[in-house]
Formats: structure tokens, C-alpha cells, sequence
């Protein structure tokens, strides 16, 4: 038990050099690029910034959904010889409302919702998400199951999240974090940033772009669009409407790359974009059937510009123009290079942090740490002497692996998490408390100082183990089921109680082996 093999002996030792080789980058700027270079980051507390509780608009969802199945089952219901019908999505109940005006066709209007179903229902837990039902008068219902609607609310905030990240990534923003609250929340804190105003812009764009052929024929001025048809407000126009198809010829999921440039013979600000294979293809089909047509570009339901259509685009790159400034061009680039979010975003939440308020937490938590870390010192010299000195050294040494943990996980710290930093180091001499205290009591039995070492480690290590594991399991629960700060506490002090274990355990049990090795006493300093 007492007895430290030359390996194991470097492997201690390696473990506390790595750990305060890690710490570096923290205080030093890195040499070279190719270096990964981790550090601590300051949380929002700490270093200032913003602070965005944003809220996933569900109903856009749902709403997308039911339109997107309406005309799947318009079109379903035409090939199955229907003629006489009327689709209506009822976003209230999250169904369609399918009416069968001719007599005797039930059976295959029925025919052709199950195939629908079949066809583009999405499956959640192995349960498809669309359930056909009967109601009054004949009628067919297409209904959203619960489960799957949570399912969908889910995705859409998983796949938010990525779209927000990336967009705040491109804007330069250092270290933000990007998390989910609850079934349709996103957490959204930027340390540094004090006007979060253009971000709230980016963010608050759903951005997504649809290249949609021009009604010519059709007047925008009456008062209801014909079937098939919308009026949308033409930006490149002061707002007027234009009529437009519903009907989708590219979407900009297809698009590749988006850059903002200036055009070589007008010197306007345009976008200039790039479509995939899929994209090109079908943007090359439809310019080659409709050239003298107008081409409408479309984001978030309002028209960019409408582009008569000069000769067929075969090569996959296109031009969008529209009044920009580098700004807006450039915004708009980084938006459909980030991609569209699949539902839009509201502030519901927002709040700023002064870097003044950041360092002064600073200050009193580095104080609190200092003040704390010293008291530890005096009691442990104080009650255990020479092993008592053991153990501080440890202490050291466990703030170090400490910082190193963190730096290697880029985590970033809070103001809870600089308490738990303080409480682990508290914690950390709890182990040392147990092993000194058996050792004393093994010599007042009478033991040897070898064997009241030995077996004072040996009771102890038991205990020291039962406690750690039951506050390292609490502590893996309170990060899972936590939100924002307390993560950041449960972090801290779960990595701290790893640290404390191999710091009492074998750090310090390094110290008295070498100690008693070198001396040989008859009487241990306890």
C-alpha cells in the first residue's frame, strides 16, 4: 500500500506537469496557429455582454406542415378522379379538413388520404405523425398526433440552435453560448457584446429564400388572389404587390454559397449565390421554359427582386440585386449561407451586462478564492503539521488540474462556477482530514509510523470513496437537469472532485512515502 513503483511514480508526476502545461494558454497568447491552444472562457457575469431568451414561433411550424400537406393532398385527390373538394387547414385543431362534395367518391378520396399518409407521413417512436379519421357530413380529417408535434418542436429548436450558431459565428462574435431551454426556447449569451441590436436582426430572420415564377396575367389590386396565387409586397418596388405562384420552382435549401460583391458595370451591392447539383438542374429547367418571364426572388415572404428572365441559366450561379448596401448584402449573404431557420424567432427576454459589474465579480470572486484558499492553508499547517504542508502543496496542485480540465473542455466560467471553485477547494482537504486523522489514531494504538500510514490510507480510502461518489452523482444530475449558471457550478465542482481524488489519494501519499524514505522517523508529525 505504501509503496510507489518508479512508473508509478512518473506517472503521478506527469499528470501534475501536463496538467500545469495546460494551464498555459490562459495566461499566455499562443506562438503559432496550429497550436490548439485551449483556454477558459468568462461567462456573461464575468466579462459583460448580452443576453437573448428567444422562443421558437411552434405556430409557423404547424402551419408550414398543414400547407405543405394540403397540396399534396389537392393534388393526391385530382389524380384520384375527385373534382368537386375543398381542402382546409385548421391550424387550431392541427388537421385538415378534407370535404368530398361528390356523391360516391368517399371510398376514393380515402384511398388517396391513406396513400398520402403512407407517402409523407413522418414516424416518431415507429408511430406515424398524420392520423385519418371520419367526421360529420361524410368529411375526412388529417390529423398532427400530440407525440409527434413534440417531436417536431423539438427538431425545430435542435435545428435552430445550429442555424443561430452559425450565424453568430460568421458575425465574429468570441464564445457565445447557444443553448435550449425548455421544449421551444433558445438561450442566447454573448459575452462582449454590449448592443446586441444587429444580432437581434440576424436572428430575428427566418430567411428563407424561394425562387417563384411571376403571375403576370393576374392583378395584384383585387381583393382576392385567384387559387394557386399570393400578393407579396415588392421591396425593389416601395412595397407594391406583385402576384406571384405559391408554387416553389427552387428553394434555398439547394443553395451552396452566397457572397456579397459589387455588380462590374452598375457598382450596386448584389448577392451573388451558388446552387447545388439539385438546385442547378432545376433552376436550368425552369429559366429554359420561361424565358421572358419574370423570376421573383423571394425571402420571408417579401420579394427582393423580380428579374425578367433574359436566357436560359444553366450554371448553377445566379445574381440577386435589390437596392443593397454592403451591409444589407452582406447580412444577406451570411444569412442564406447559414440557412433558413424553420420557424421564426421572438425576444421574449433581454438583458445586458456592463463590463464594469463583470470585473467588479471578478474582483470580489478572485478576493473570495484568495481569502478562502489561504484559511484552508492555515488550518491544514496548523491541526497536521508537516502533513498538513503535504496536503496544501496538493491543494495547489488540484487547482491546477483544476483550470487544466476546463481548458481542455473550453469551458466557460460563471460567477457559480468560481463558488464552486472555492467549495471544491474546501472539499478538496476533506480526504486529507480523514487520512490524517485515521493516521493519528493508528498511533495512539501503538502502531509503527509505517504501519499507522499504511493502515490509516486504508481505512480511510473506503470513506473517502463512499462520499465523493455520492457528491459526484448528485453533481452529474444537478448539470443534466440544470439551466445556465447551475450548470456552470455543477461543472466546477464535478471536475474538482475527480481532481481532489488523485491529488489526496496519490499526490500526497507520493509526499509521505519520500518523506519516510528519505528520514526514516520514529515518530510521525501529526
Amino acid at each position: 500500500m505504501m509503496y510507489f513503483s518508479r512508473l508509478k511514480t512518473m506517472l503521478v508526476l506527469g499528470i501534475c506537469l501536463l496538467g500545469a502545461l495546460l494551464c498555459i494558454p490562459n495566461v499566455l497568447p499562443a506562438p503559432a496557429q496550429w497550436l490548439p491552444w485551449h483556454t477558459i472562457s468568462l461567462g456573461l457575469d464575468l466579462r459583460g455582454g448580452s443576453y437573448l431568451l428567444m422562443q421558437v414561433d411552434m405556430n409557423a411550424v404547424i402551419r408550414e406542415r398543414l400547407d405543405g400537406l394540403a397540396d399534396t393532398a389537392r393534388t393526391d385527390l385530382r389524380r384520384a378522379g375527385i373534382v368537386q373538394f375543398t381542402v382546409t387547414p385548421q391550424q387550431a385543431q392541427k388537421r385538415l379538413l378534407v370535404t368530398i362534395s361528390e356523391t360516391g367518391k368517399q371510398a376514393a378520396a380515402r384511398a388517396a388520404l391513406e396513400r398520402l399518409i403512407r407517402d409523407n407521413a413522418e414516424t416518431t417512436n415507429g408511430t406515424p405523425d398524420l392520423v385519418l379519421s371520419s367526421a360529420a357530413n361524410g368529411n375526412l380529417l388529417v390529423t398532427l398526433s400530440p407525440a409527434a408535434l413534440t417531436a417536431r418542436s423539438i427538431a425545430a429548436v435542435q435545428q435552430s440552435i445550429e442555424i443561430v450558431r452559425r450565424r453568430i459565428d460568421q458575425t465574429g462574435v468570441v464564445d457565445p453560448q447557444i443553448e435550449r431551454e425548455g421544449n421551444n426556447r433558445i438561450v442566447v449569451q454573448l459575452p462582449g457584446i454590449q448592443d446586441p441590436n444587429r444580432i437581434k436582426e440576424l436572428l430575428g430572420k427566418t430567411a428563407h429564400m424561394t425562387f417563384r415564377l411571376v403571375a403576370e396575367n393576374v392583378n395584384p389590386n383585387v381583393a382576392v388572389p385567384p387559387p394557386g396565387i399570393e400578393f407579396l409586397p415588392d421591396e425593389s418596388m416601395g412595397g407594391q404587390k406583385l402576384a406571384v405562384r405559391k408554387r416553389v420552382e427552387v428553394d434555398g435549401a439547394n443553395l451552396t454559397d452566397a457572397r456579397a460583391s459589387t455588380n462590374s458595370q452598375t457598382g450596386e451591392w448584389v448577392v451573388n449565390f451558388t446552387l447545388d447539383s439539385v438546385g442547378t438542374r432545376r433552376f436550368a429547367q425552369v429559366s429554359r421554359n420561361n424565358v421572358g418571364h419574370r423570376f421573383a426572388i423571394i425571402l420571408d415572404n417579401k420579394i427582393i427582386s423580380a428579374p425578367v428572365i433574359r436566357e436560359p441559366i444553366t450554371g448553377g450561379r445566379g445574381e440577386i440585386s435589390g437596392n443593397f448596401t454592403a451591409k444589407s448584402a452582406t447580412d444577406l449573404a451570411l444569412l442564406l449561407r447559414a440557412g433558413a431557420l424553420p420557424a421564426p424567432l421572438t425576444v421574449v427576454e433581454e438583458r445586458s451586462v456592463g463590463p464594469e459589474l463583470g470585473a467588479d465579480a471578478i474582483r470580489a470572486g478572485a478576493i473570495a478564492l484568495v481569502v478562502g484558499f489561504v484559511l484552508v492553508n492555515i488550518f491544514m499547517a496548523v491541526f497536521y503539521g508537516l502533513f498538513g504542508l503535504f496536503a496544501n502543496i496538493a491543494l495547489v496542485v488540484n487547482l491546477v488540474l483544476m483550470l487544466a480540465v476546463l481548458s481542455i473542455f473550453q469551458a466557460t466560467l460563471t460567477l457559480p462556477g468560481m463558488a464552486g471553485i472555492l467549495l471544491t477547494l474546501g472539499m478538496a482537504v476533506d480526504a486529507n482530514i480523514l487520512i490524517n486523522e485515521r493516521i493519528r489514531e493508528e498511533v495512539r494504538n501503538g502502531r509503527t509510523p509505517i504501519n499507522a500510514m499504511e493502515t490509516g490510507f486504508r481505512r480511510a480510502y473506503n470513506t473517502i470513496i463512499d462520499s465523493n461518489a455520492t457528491a459526484f452523482l448528485a453533481h452529474v444530475m444537478l448539470f443534466f437537469f440544470g439551466a445556465g449558471p447551475v450548470r456552470g457550478f455543477a461543472v466546477t465542482i464535478t471536475v474538482g472532485i475527480v481532481t481532489s481524488l488523485f491529488t489526496a489519494t496519490m499526490l500526497v501519499r507520493l509526499f509521505m512515502i519520500r518523506w519516510y524514505a528519505a528520514n526514516r522517523p520514529q515518530v510521525l508529525p501529526v
